[in-house]
């Protein structure tokens, strides 16, 4: 079987300080990352659900539940006003295009961003030069980290959940680095998660899956977040950024 290598570059997660206020100017090796709780995004719903394409609006229709259909209309008509402070352009006039398994991107490359978001919160990338995967997830989730892991985790991985005071945080820790690197590379999901080790500093890797060998870089780095009590933030970038940021809304 067809394989090659990848190596993933983790640092240890640390405490993010969210800037609140006007971003400061995105330098080209800078990553800005945007968080907000939905809460903090609801008193503007309506100028969020105004600048939705029909594409969008046609997705956000297709939830069978309420609490889905407001995160997706909340987070997208967000990030198009996030995107519209880097781009000049107004929020409902930016065009967004998807890759062939769903990652967004704009036409021309002119920048890059990538969106997340979990039952209460929104995270949205943002860098002029460096392609991004960023995935949020709250400590408040409902999961069974243990039967989790067993299927989706190394048995190193595994190990360092049952040896860690906080097995739920640990495996989220885990669980949002590998998320991160499989947006970061256009796929998005992948059935076999035990073949992308990131428990470790530097884990060498030997890679199978066709589509992730075709476009996964050589390396990802990967950098962890606690945000407040409740969020946890994993950023992950073919090569490491000059700076990151993490903004409010």
């Amino acid at each position: 079987m067809t394989s090659r290598s990848l190596t993933v570059h983790c640092s240890q997660p640390e405490s993010g300080p969210v800037l609140r206020g006007d971003p400061p100017l995105l330098d080209r090796d800078a990553v800005h990352v945007h968080f907000a709780e939905l809460a903090e995004l609801r008193p503007r719903e309506d100028l969020f659900r105004s600048v939705l394409d029909e594409d969008e609006r046609s997705r956000a229709a297709r939830f069978k539940f309420a609490t889905d259909r407001e995160r997706f209309m909340l987070g997208h008509g967000w990030m198009r006003t996030v995107l519209a402070q880097y781009t000049g352009r107004a929020p409902y006039a930016i065009e967004t295009l998807r890759g062939r398994f769903g990652k967004p991107y704009l036409p021309g490359g002119e920048l890059y961003f990538n969106l997340s978001d979990t039952k209460d919160a929104v995270v949205i990338a943002v860098s002029r030069s460096i392609d991004t995967g960023v995935d949020v997830e709250t400590l408040d989730r409902r999961v069974d980290h243990e039967a989790v892991g067993e299927h989706y985790f190394t048995q190193e991985e595994q190990a360092l959940i049952g040896r860690s005071t906080d097995g739920k945080r640990t495996f989220l820790d885990l669980w949002t680095r590998k998320e991160a690197v499989l947006k970061a590379s256009g796929v998005g999901i992948m059935d076999d998660l035990r073949s992308l080790r990131v428990d470790g500093p530097e884990n060498h890797l030997s890679i199978r899956h066709v589509e992730f060998m075709a476009m996964a870089a050589e390396h990802y780095h990967v950098c962890t977040w606690y945000v407040g009590a409740s969020h946890i933030i994993s950023l992950a970038t073919p090569r490491p950024a000059g700076q990151v940021v993490l903004l409010g809304a």
